[in-house]
């Protein structure tokens, strides 16, 4: 299984693309998409889908999974998140990809084991669980990696839950 996990901005989407091999999962790519500050928000918008569809094209995943909007002081920011949020679910919606929601807290969980982790031990996880030389740079590809893995995690325990209970 092929998943991408991205994690949304409108100046940069971080994005890390995993498949999962004898149920171990191994990196296959990273980055991120940037847009500059001095276009207009639509074309900044338009950018980030153009960019995604052309990575969903390339790598073709059978997954997906994006971080949801952290609300935090700054209401301008979590707005400018939640519309690159939008257009990069309705890319992964137009490629036809079931995609999964995860928030900040439950991605640091799943990566560290501590739902209130830092930055840093959320790359160096990243990059432990990926037997990675290096750290993944930007800070935002790291994190989109860790979205996948926690995708990854969560499809792992789901299917080795009973289908339902009955005897």
């Amino acid at each position: 299984m092929r998943i991408i996990g991205l994690d949304p901005g409108t100046a940069t989407t971080g994005y890390g693309i995993i498949d999962v091999v004898e149920g171990e999962p191994r990196v296959v790519t990273w980055g991120a998409i940037r847009t500059s500050a001095d276009l207009d928000t639509p074309q900044r918008l338009q950018q980030i889908y153009e960019e995604l569809t052309g990575l969903l094209r390339e790598y073709q995943p059978q997954s997906a999974a994006i971080e949801e909007v952290f609300f935090g002081r700054n209401i301008t920011t979590a707005i400018s998140v939640g519309q690159a949020r939008g257009v990069l679910i309705l890319a992964l919606a137009n490629a036809g990809l079931p995609v999964e929601e995860y928030s900040p807290p439950k991605v640091k969980d799943a990566v560290t084991g501590y739902g209130k982790a830092d930055k840093q031990q959320v790359q160096m996880m990243v990059r432990n669980l990926l037997q990675l030389e290096e750290t993944p740079r930007p800070d935002d590809a790291a994190d989109g990696l860790a979205v996948a893995l926690t995708h990854y995690q969560h499809q792992r325990f789901s299917s080795l839950l009973p289908l339902d209970n009955q005897e």
